[in-house]
């Protein structure tokens, strides 16, 4: 088996068998090619199928001098995952990496922002201009409703249901959920829909997007980022955020106001409440105020 062969089927397995994302198919692909460019740049011509750990180990110290541990850990663990493949297929008996360990990383707590730098960043758009009321509606659904940025892009008009004051979000691995949505989300939402996006010359195949460019197509996930990085300068705000900060806040405010961790696990698309619970990391200052308030010895 040729390594081309072996991460076609493997690409074609996480997309069926798994029905992860495109993104997360090509990240899962990255870890595997880096790999294959190891062995052509030592011109070892190992197979998928016999390769064995003492290669393996090679190229993990190798990578472990150009990336930091973060990385390192990420490509370990999806090289694990595309020889579990083989072995589940019974291209192999073994796992090469079964006994190589992944750097002790720790958990990363997410950045956030607070209410008020949200307020700030939205009053900076220049809502004069027709890419301002979609901005603030964009920025306001990224907060407000705490979707990631793929989510965002791929919004449909059809996947509104304002008079129920819930939107249908499609995550990852296409799995749906709906989100509870505000009114003033659901006003900005509105404002851009009925008066800036009915004067745009929408392409074929974008009239059901909800989100588009100037030029009638979808926006790209790169524009929201440099949206977002273009309002910051603005506000010379001393953060490095993205996207994905907008949906750190959302779950940091809902925890510090009283929601619960379930409830935010199901709005976020979580399909673990471990990874919900980093956010029990971000703030603690209601922990105290919880015991107090549910303990029965709290007198």
């Amino acid at each position: 088996m040729k390594w081309s062969q072996a991460i076609t089927d493997y690409q074609n397995y996480l997309k069926i068998e798994r029905g992860l994302s495109k993104n997360s198919i090509t990240n899962y692909t990255l870890d595997v090619e880096k790999l294959t460019l190891f062995l052509e740049f030592n011109e070892i011509v190992d197979s998928p199928i016999h390769i064995d750990k003492t290669v393996v180990q090679q190229f993990i110290y190798t990578i472990a001098k150009e990336v930091n541990p973060r990385s390192q850990a990420r490509i370990i663990s999806g090289l694990k995952s595309f020889f579990n493949y083989l072995v589940f297929e019974d291209y192999r008996k073994d796992n090469p990496l079964d006994l190589i360990e992944a750097p002790k990383i720790g958990r990363k707590l997410p950045d956030t922002l607070s209410e008020d730098e949200i307020n700030e960043l939205i009053a900076a758009i220049d809502v004069s201009k027709p890419e301002g009321e979609r901005n603030r509606a964009i920025l306001e659904t990224l907060y407000g409703c705490g979707l990631r940025v793929s989510e965002l892009v791929d919004l449909k008009i059809s996947d509104l249901f304002f008079e129920e004051d819930f939107i249908k979000v499609t995550g990852k691995g296409d799995k749906q959920r709906f989100v509870p949505i505000s009114n003033i989300n659901k006003k900005y939402i509105n404002m851009y829909k009925n008066q800036i996006r009915i004067h745009l010359k929408i392409q074929k195949g974008f009239d059901d997007v909800l989100f588009l460019n100037r030029r009638g197509k979808k926006l790209t996930r790169a524009m929201i980022f440099t949206i977002i990085k273009q309002l910051a300068e603005k506000i010379d705000l001393q953060k490095t955020i993205s996207p994905h900060t907008f949906r750190h806040s959302f779950a940091t405010h809902l925890l510090q106001n009283g929601a619960d961790l379930r409830a935010i696990q199901q709005m976020l698309g979580h399909e673990s409440i471990t990874t919900t619970e980093v956010y029990m990391h971000v703030d603690r200052t209601h922990l105290a105020d919880v015991l107090n308030k549910y303990h029965p010895r709290k007198l």
